[in-house]
């Protein structure tokens, strides 16, 4: 039987936050940027670029 574990923590934890700087940096740069791109393909799909954007604002004269 597969009991289910859930693990429930506050974000703002400063431990929590040096685990995962610790574990990331523990990681060779190549697993970095291979964890970044999986991320980006669940989020914006299987394309080949990101999308670009841009916006021109007009600032006022002071």
């Amino acid at each position: 039987m597969i009991k289910k574990i859930v693990k429930i923590s506050n974000l703002n934890d400063e431990n929590l936050k040096s685990d995962d700087l610790k574990y990331w940096l523990s990681k060779s740069p190549e697993e970095r940027v291979a964890a970044v791109d999986y991320l980006r393909r669940q989020y914006h799909g299987d394309t080949e670029r990101l999308q670009r954007i841009a916006r021109v604002i007009q600032r006022p004269s002071c």
